[in-house]
Parts: structure tokens; sequence; C-alpha cells
């Protein structure tokens, strides 16, 4: 007796499901310029290398005769595979089968990828198109919806398993609403397209139905919106670049917490020093300048990968290599508001210590900060309050910290930049104190220049006098910083540094878990 007819049985529901939600719905998906999610796995991970578990999950129906006559294949696929020779667990959502919205099978298969993810210790990718749930439910039964509350759902649990323990990036790839968005932002790396992807609580229907409001799609929950919110970090050009900015951000991160970030082969020498350092800086105290230019000239060529670049402006974050080695770059940006601390620019900088924190990376800080945010709407956007969040959370992270005082360091907001146990060197530039010269003199010796015969020359007599007490050299005398460096010479002084600190990373390895917050 053979098993003919059943293994015929079984690879047909092979070939349907990879047909996906049928020709039709493929055909209307790729008129809105999108691939299918096979193909988009294809494309982000090692040629051949993907295994998938579950190919025939769905519902099938059979003939009288007890034939398959029709299969509808879940709107989830998840599997195995490489990227840049390094498993993976990755899941797609499938637009083309009822519109991603997720079925009791699809959501069995989302949970076992986390599952797996964690299991492993393999890192996880999300690529997300869906409009999570209907109203009738997972399971589609009329008159019951919603879930069980005896428990939390072991999906978000699996989800704050996974973030604790291996790097998770996610992709919006087209509308993105509800359950899926909640999984695009439980993330360490979260980017979504620039063109027909959006990013939603909720669609337009139910916005106008509970608000109404008439909006689109992409004015609720497009790349413009979402940038600035800080939802996600990145906007991708097209799916090539989002497959590229995955594998760069995984590029920079051990697969898990129990192993450390992986080292690459560097051409750049890690003694060069780079004489644009030495005059990037204004004597004028009022003028800008580009920090990422300082970023670059330090870190190893073209290694500087940017998060949320349009989010907390005020500040840079990114991951880069020094002589090979991984390290997180957090500086603040001249350019907006003089590189002030906002209440989006401290979530920022908390997020991102806690990314370097949970996976070891060694945080650059470049520090040009004048202090906190100040005005109306620095005050109801509860600046100081999310300013010592992020103390708390820098504070309360383990790994080395390398801090160059480039210019300014001023009040409470210095501190954000520091770490708890920093290796701390300043440019002659570098000034300090317990606010800008210019805001002090006029707050403390109003009366003073009020009174004098030229108050604009006895105010700047004041400023000249005390911006030369707040200079690095005489801190520097009293070992107020650990060295005083000619700018050129950060780089290699750098690389000594990560040497010294290396082994200490390997002390680290494991999880983090954190004290309370303000």
């Amino acid at each position: 007796m053979s098993w003919k007819d059943e293994v015929e049985g079984l690879e047909r529901r092979r070939e349907l499901a990879a047909e996906h939600g049928g020709a039709e719905a493929v055909r209307k998906h790729r008129e809105r310029g999108r691939t299918v999610v096979r193909e988009r796995i294809a494309g982000l991970v090692d040629e051949n290398s993907f295994r998938e578990y579950g190919s025939v999950t769905g519902e099938s129906q059979l003939d009288a005769d007890g034939q398959l006559e029709h299969f509808s294949p879940a709107n989830l696929v998840m599997g195995v595979a490489k990227v840049d020779g390094r498993p993976v667990v990755i899941g797609g959502d499938d637009f083309t089968s009822r519109g991603a919205s997720y079925s009791a099978v699809g959501l069995k298969k989302g949970q076992y990828a986390d599952q797996l993810a964690v299991a492993r210790r393999f890192p996880l990718v999300r690529l997300l198109e869906g409009g999570g749930a209907t109203i009738a439910g997972t399971g589609g039964t009329k008159g019951r919806s919603g879930y069980d509350l005896t428990a939390s759902s072991p999906l978000n649990l699996l989800c704050m398993d996974a973030l604790a323990s291996v790097p998770v990036a996610c992709a919006a790839l087209g509308p993105v609403a509800g359950f899926p968005a909640a999984r695009l932002v439980a993330s360490h790396f979260s980017l979504m397209l620039r063109e027909g992807a959006q990013v939603l609580v909720g669609g337009p229907a139910l916005v106008e139905r509970a608000l109404g409001k008439s909006v689109s799609k992409e004015e609720l929950g497009g790349a413009d919106v979402h940038l600035r919110s800080g939802v996600v970090a990145n906007v991708a050009e097209d799916e090539a670049d989002a497959w590229r900015q995955i594998r760069q951000f995984l590029s920079y991160l051990p697969s898990h917490v129990w192993e450390s970030a992986p080292a690459n082969e560097c051409a750049d020498p890690a003694d060069r020093c780079d004489p644009e350092l030495l005059e990037i800086v204004p004597r004028n105290r009022r003028r800008a300048y580009k920090m990422r230019r300082v970023i670059e000239g330090v870190v190893d060529r073209d290694s500087f990968f940017e998060l949320s670049p349009l989010y907390g402006r005020t500040q840079i974050t990114g991951l880069a290599r020094i002589g090979g080695q991984p390290v997180g770059i957090l500086a603040n940006d001249p350019y907006q508001y003089a590189g002030s601390m906002s209440a989006e620019g401290a979530q920022k900088i908390r997020r991102f210590a806690e990314l370097c924190d949970t996976f070891h990376l060694p945080i650059v800080s470049f520090v040009d900060e004048p202090g906190f945010m100040i005005g109306p709407d620095a005050e109801r956007a509860g600046t100081i309050r999310y300013g010592m969040e992020a103390m708390f959370a820098v504070l309360q992270t383990e790994v080395p910290w390398f801090v160059v005082v480039v210019r300014k360091a001023f009040g409470v907001a210095a501190g954000i930049h520091l770490g708890p146990h920093p290796t701390v060197v300043a440019w002659p530039s570098a000034e300090s104190g317990a606010m800008p010269v210019e805001g002090g003199v006029a707050l403390a010796y109003r009366q003073e220049i009020a009174a004098a015969a030229d108050p604009d020359a006895k105010r700047r007599e004041l400023e000249e006098e005390l911006a030369a007490a707040q200079s690095v050299f005489p801190r520097a005398e009293e070992f107020g910083v650990h060295e005083l460096i000619d700018p050129r010479r950060t780089r290699p002084l750098l690389w000594e540094w990560i040497q010294e600190v290396t082994p200490r990373l390997r002390s680290l390895l494991g999880p983090r878990r954190y004290a309370a917050r303000p």
C-alpha cells in the first residue's frame, strides 16, 4: 500500500500556498508596485537559504471523493534563513490572503516565529503588511469576538522576551494597522517604505466613525508623519533599500545577548588623524558646525549608520565601527536648537542607550550640549521629566563610555552624555559650566549691565571674562577631564581605548534588567 495520493495532496497544497491568495489577488498586489511575501523573503536573505515552517498551514476543502478542491493558505509565512551567512528567523505577512488580517493559524505561526528566535537565539525579522484583526475575531466564529482575558497574550510575552535577548528588525512594506503596527514598533530597528506604506493605530474609516474627521492613510500615518513621530527609525526608498538597511543594522549586533558583537576587518588605519578636525569647530561660539562630519572623521570610513535622523533632531544617534569593532554613537547637532536637550531628544537617547547596553556595544559620545530646551513648548512637553528618565537610563548602562567634549557641556543635561564611569577627553574648544555665558551673564548681571554707561560694551566685557573661566584649560589642570587632546588624535586614542575595554565587554554577556526611572 502506497501513500502516493497523500503525498500528491501535500505537494498540491504547497503549490496552492505558493500562489498566495489566488491569481487575482496577486495581480492586484503587483499593480500596486509590491512584491509577494516569499519574493520579499528571498530578496532579503542569502540565496536559497530559506527553510519554511508550516508551508501547508491553512484551510482545505475536499470534494465528495475526498480530493482536494480548494486550499486557502495561512496569511503569514515564516521560517529560518541566513542573512550574510548568519541564521535568522524571518516572518512575513501575506497581504494577498484576506489582506493579511491574522487568522488563528496565522497568529499561531507568528507566535512560533518569536518563540523560535528566542529558543534558537537567532535575530528576528518581521516583514509586515496587513490590517491586523477583524471584527469577527481570529477564529471567525459568529457571535464571538476578542481574546481570552484570563492571562496576558503569549504573543505579547514572547515579543518582550525577544526584545530582551535577540536583535529584532521590522519593516512596514504597505499599510500596517492595529496589531501589526504594534509588532512593528516592538523592535530594536523599524523602518517603512517611503511610498505605499502607512503605520496606523486605526485606519481612515475608524477615524471618521469615531472622530468625525476625514483623512487619508498617508495623512494619518505616512513616512513623513512617522519619521518625525519616532514610530519608525528610518525610511527606505524601495524594498531593495529596506533589505540593505536591515542587513546593515544586523551587521553591528551579535545574534543574541550571550555573545559579543562581531568585529570586522578594517582597511581604515586605526591611527588615522583627520586634519579637518583641528579647524571644524568655529571660534565664534554662536556659529554651528557639522557634527556628522566630526563623527565621520573619527569612525571607520563609511561605517556610520544613523538611526532616527528626523526624530529628536537635536541629538544624533547611530551605529559605527572603530577599527572594525561595533560601537554606538551619540552626539549633539549644533544646527538644531544649538543641540539642546528636548523631550524627544531625551527619549531618543534613552532608547538608544538601552539598545547599546542590551547588545554590549561601547558608547562613544560627542558632546556639545548647551542644556535643556527652554520655553513654553518645552515645558508642556515635559522636557525635564524625559531628561531625567534619559539620565537614569544612561547611568544604569553597564557598557563602557568614551566621551569627547567637543564644545559646550552645560548644566544637568550634559550629564546625560557621560555614562556611569566614562573616559572623558576634551578638545581645546571645549567649555563647561552651569549655563552658557550669554544667558548666564544676562541673568546674573542684569542690574550691573543696565546701570553701565554702555550696556552693550559692559555685557561683552562680562561675557568675555566668564567665557575665559569656562575654558577647558583650567578644568584640565584640575583633572576635571581625563585628557586634553589634539582633535586630530581622537581616532587613535579611541582605538586604544577600544582595545582596553574589549575584555570588559565579555563579562557583560547576558540579558539586562533595569530599576525604576522618573
